[in-house]
């Protein structure tokens, strides 16, 4: 049972829920009434948080993390726009790992030439190199950095180290550059809604499960959106603290901002076993505690769960779907006809033999599945079965090299060989697309992060669509042991207990690089020829003209749907190149578009009259000139830009080139219903878009409309609440857009253009 309380609590003494409406309750169990706002304080976030806020001000954060961490897909723009921006050193401990390019598949050698950069700036300015192969990035983290009342900030989304007592945020790679240059991340301080965990899980539920049927209960509501989800109650302590950190990191998955745990021995143990007893503190709340809103989660009524395609919040009890599985999987069928929009089909109904749901491919893999105790029960559930000789194939990725150290050890790695699976390298790549794509038309179950539409490899535009459900660890082996017929693990549960685990860390004294601290200045960086700086961009006009470029009207819009995953990823030290993915498989006419657009602004920069490079924009200043105080504007001083409107854009990754690949073809700004994460509105701001919003229905423009928003300097400086702006057709028709708070450092960037011009000219005046 997952239970959501309306409205907020006060949690007393770590175990009584009190409804903020029931008040009167805290004075009876404590002599002493209930003071909200001092009970605020008492939340293990507020506590972490505090520490690390620069500002005196607890509303508005001024937040300096004590470490970063980032992978080979985006640690090198973020370095090369810190570069541009001034940055002469690492200071503070910064952790580039290569788990998602590690394979250097796609392109030649520009992968490696990525890792070689990032090896090279670990040199020059005294940075953490972990080489391809020897951990994923997350549990690298785990095992090294984190610890008790941290806060690490990474550019993945998953950065999410809660269990070990660390408040660890995803964010785009604007945010990680300001740590870079020693400024601050600067947010309005979120609320915190407790998750209490009671009773234990049955045997044969793991930690997918458990993170699912939240995930479920609280994604669509928006319970937890940009929220700290804070882990508390006596369930924590049920279940090891590799057990939590399976459920910490789909956490993401909720849109939540960031997680913390109650800590406890078995933390202190796995931080002892890792080498780093000093990195434990206690964390418990206060006595009297508030939160916004509280998950109450009873263990032992989670059941082996599954998420269906297209979300990893389209959950269902495994039980569940195999009783109902034609109507269910008829349902999600319908949706991928919709998503792929005539271009390909995906049947499931067919996946249905003799009444069972037939399965042709399992991965357990990465930050998510890797982890020590997940391949060891799913090796237990194989031992002595087969993953049998048809279409179904078993692939486990361990987490990292001194899991995979300890699993040999321990036979696991032997057992699951002999089933028929295949054992592989700590790799990022089954989460998004670049390794184990199954083939068109196959369904395949995952113990990793993410099911979005596409993210496992398809490709609607050349007729390629297959399926991707998560499900957890044991789950998985279950129906491997089944000949690939889904199966619960529930059913095969025997009360295994995994053995104690043992931390070797030879392979990271010996492979990676420890540079922190002892930075070489006068090394040069090594470019490989696709490695590219960020094109100019220029700063913000008082006027502007937005041309819509693309209209999507889904509930929402990932940020794999912006900018796909998989081969993609390639090209991510290119900003050019992978700007030619933009919404490649949801909008393939959106990059001709804006770069249609681009043109015109270019050759505005230049000293040409728009409306000579494009003969249409003559009659769109005219219509312009009749709007009252706009009589005299004119086409060469005002900014030409494209635009994207979408209902809800910026679910999952983290990745900035969701927005960068935008705005260097031209993208000015979005206008939107909601942004569905903090993170990439960060990216759209950093990248020198305008984050539009409004309420009405876009009925008024459609793709190929002009809009034009006067005065918007210095509506920036304004409140923001009520920004004029004028669909520009057959006739003039006032629309209202809106910007939700933005910091004045962002309204700065805003305005430069970027965060790189902002920095530039911070430089230049210092």
């Amino acid at each position: 049972m997952v239970k959501l309380y309306d409205g907020g609590v006060y949690l007393v003494n770590g175990t009584e829920i009190v409804p903020e409406h029931e008040a009167e309750k805290v004075a009876a169990l404590t002599g002493k009434a209930a003071d909200k706002e001092e009970a605020r304080k008492g939340t293990i976030a507020y506590g972490i948080i505090k520490a690390h806020n620069a500002a005196g001000d607890m509303k508005n954060l001024r937040l300096r993390f004590d470490a970063l961490t980032s992978h080979d897909i985006t640690f090198v723009g973020i370095i090369q726009t810190a570069k541009a921006s001034g940055m002469t050193e690492f200071p503070i401990p910064y952790v580039l790992t290569n788990c998602h390019n590690s394979l250097c598949a796609v392109g030649g050698t520009i992968n490696e030439d990525d890792h070689m950069f990032g090896l090279s700036a670990c040199r020059k300015y005294g940075g953490i190199y972990v080489p391809p192969h020897i951990a994923v990035i997350h549990q690298y983290m785990r095992e090294t950095m984190a610890g008790g009342g941290k806060m690490i900030l990474g550019s993945d989304s998953h950065t999410r180290y809660g269990a070990l007592g660390t408040m660890a945020v995803g964010e785009g790679g604007g945010e990680l550059v300001k740590q870079l240059l020693r400024d601050t991340y600067d947010v309005a301080f979120p609320g915190v809604v407790g998750v209490y965990l009671d009773g234990a899980v049955r045997p044969g539920v793991g930690p997918q499960d458990v993170a699912l049927a939240i995930i479920g209960a609280v994604f669509k509501k928006g319970y937890v959106k940009n929220k700290v989800m804070e882990f508390v109650g006596p369930g924590i302590s049920t279940m090891t603290t590799d057990f939590r950190n399976g459920i910490d990191v789909m956490t993401t998955e909720t849109t939540c901002w960031s997680s913390i745990w109650r800590t406890d021995e078995d933390t202190k143990a796995f931080l002892t076993a890792h080498k780093r007893p000093e990195a434990y503190k206690e964390l418990n709340p206060a006595s009297v505690a508030y939160y916004d809103g509280m998950v109450y989660v009873d263990l032992s009524t989670v059941k082996p769960m599954i998420a269906l395609p297209f979300h990893p919040s389209n959950v269902y009890e495994i039980d569940e779907l195999n009783a109902n599985a034609g109507d269910i999987l008829r349902s999600v069928e319908t949706e991928a006809d919709r998503l792929a929009d005539g271009r390909a089909h995906m049947s499931l109904t067919d996946k249905i033999v003799n009444g069972k749901i037939t399965v042709q491919q399992g991965i357990i893999a990465g930050c998510a599945g890797g982890n020590y105790t997940n391949v060891m029960e799913a090796a237990h559930i194989l031992k002595g079965k087969s993953c049998g000789s048809d279409m179904f194939n078993l692939s486990v990725y361990p987490s990292s090299q001194p899991v995979y150290i300890e699993l040999v050890r321990n036979g696991a790695v032997a057992d699951l060989m002999a089933a028929g699976a295949a054992l592989k390298t700590a790799f990022c790549g089954p989460c998004f697309g670049a390794g184990d794509t199954p083939a068109n038309n196959e369904l395949s179950i995952r113990h990793t992060t993410r099911n979005f539409p596409n993210r496992e490899g398809s490709k609607p535009g050349n007729g390629q669509m297959s399926a991707v459900a998560l499900m957890d660890a044991r789950s998985i082996a279950a129906t491997a042991a089944n000949g690939g017929i889904l199966t619960a693990a529930t059913e095969v549960a025997d009360g295994y207990q995994v053995p104690e685990y043992h931390f070797d860390d030879t392979v990271y004294k010996n492979r990676v690089y420890q540079g922190f601290g002892a930075g070489e200045g006068t090394k040069d960086l090594i470019y490989g020829p696709n490695i590219k700086d960020w094109p100019e961009m220029t700063a913000l006009t008082d006027n502007i003209l937005l041309k819509v470029c693309s209209k999507i009207m889904d509930a929402v819009t990932t940020t794999d749907e912006l900018i796909p995953s998989g081969e993609t990823s390639s090209y991510r030290s290119n900003p050019l190149g992978l700007a030619e993915f933009t919404l490649s498989r949801r909008d393939p006419q959106y990059v001709g578009r804006s770069k249609a657009v681009d043109r015109i602004e270019k050759a505005r920069e230049a000293g040409a009259c728009p409306c000579e490079a494009e003969p249409e924009l003559k009659g769109v200043f005219e219509k312009i000139r009749t709007i009252p105080g706009n009589e005299n504007v004119k086409a060469a001083e005002t900014e030409i830009g494209s635009m994207i409107y979408a209902v809800k854009p910026g679910d999952g990754s983290a990745r900035e080139q969701a927005a960068s690949c935008q705005r260097v073809i031209g993208g000015l700004a979005n206008i939107v219903k909601e942004y569905a994460t903090k993170r990439y509105r960060s990216n759209v701001m950093n990248w020198g878009m305008i984050p539009f919003q409004m309420e009405a229905e876009p009925d008024m423009f459609e793709v190929g409309s002009y809009i034009y928003v006067p005065g918007i300097r210095a509506a920036l400086d304004g409140d923001m609440k009520a920004i004029r702006a004028y669909v520009i057709g057959e006739t003039v028709k006032e629309i209202s857009l809106s910007i939700a708070d933005m910091t004045e450092d962002e309204k700065k960037i805003v305005k430069a253009g970027c965060l790189i011009n902002y920095n530039r000219a911070r430089k230049a005046q210092a």
